[in-house]
């Protein structure tokens, strides 16, 4: 059995030993998430052998800044040491995940989990998915080129017209990142209004343009030694990222806002 695999049996093996009656707030709402135990047994230790199942990045660092953000809340033994709950874990996997696909601000997902906790809105818990030895998820592999025509439903020589003008760019062996579908999805669209490959160079060039904005906020904590210091730095890349794109959304639709009658 592998290590991961044994991970999740012990994870799994507590969420049904330790179910337990949950205790709710003064208003009488269970926090989120609802019906897993809360019943603090875990050292960090085993919290990323859990967790590295599908974030296999995640590091003691990372995991105490998110509580320094109030995102997570251990209980602490009187010597002082964090002990987590399978609840913990599910709520952690909720933000890790919300920041890897979907980029979403800390502040963000701290509302959310407050709108979840109130009941406000719901969500199924969390479980993990298998992940490879370079993090990326097997339910998101990388893609080649015909995988991705075939994935996106458009001819290949549309996914080699888009590497031509450099709107995307292969890895290694030619392999596309997971986020290379919504790029050419977007493209495939753009096309049926005569927005061509070469149309796109500008926005590959502005999207360019925002990733220096961003390294070069985050470059003090980049070039610091402490893990923390480098968990801070990706966080704080995610979310600088975000309002990258929320600004220059914002403005697309101002400048556009005139063209309609």
């Amino acid at each position: 059995m592998s290590a991961g695999a044994g991970a999740r049996r012990r994870l799994d093996t507590l969420l049904v030993d330790e179910q337990q009656a949950e205790p709710a707030d003064a208003d009488g709402t269970e926090p989120w998430p609802r019906g897993i135990s809360r019943r603090a047994s875990m050292r960090i230790s085993d919290v990323l052998a859990a967790l590295r199942i599908e974030f296999p990045a995640v590091t003691t660092s990372k995991l105490r800044f998110l509580e320094e953000q109030g995102l997570v809340e251990p209980v602490r033994t009187p010597a002082g040491y964090r002990q987590y709950s399978p609840a913990d874990i599910e709520r952690l996997r909720y933000v890790l995940r919300q920041q890897r696909d979907r980029y979403m601000p800390l502040k963000v997902i701290g509302e959310h989990l407050a709108a979840l906790d109130a009941g406000e809105e719901d969500e199924p818990a969390p479980r993990a998915r298998l992940a490879t030895s370079d993090g990326v998820r097997s339910a998101a592999a990388r893609w080649t080129a015909e995988s991705l025509a075939h994935e996106a439903g458009v001819p290949r020589d549309f996914v080699e017209d888009l590497v031509r003008a450099s709107v995307l760019r292969p890895g290694a062996r030619g392999v596309f990142e997971p986020w290379a579908r919504e790029v050419v999805v977007a493209a495939a669209a753009l096309a049926e209004h005569g927005i061509d490959a070469r149309h796109l160079r500008q926005f590959r060039a502005a999207a360019d343009r925002q990733a220096d904005l961003v390294e070069q906020v985050v470059a003090p904590w980049r070039g610091q030694r402490s893990a923390s210091s480098r968990a801070r730095a990706g966080t704080l890349a995610a979310e600088v990222g975000e309002l990258c794109t929320q600004m220059h959304t914002a403005l697309v639709r101002a400048a556009v806002a005139d063209l309609a009658p």
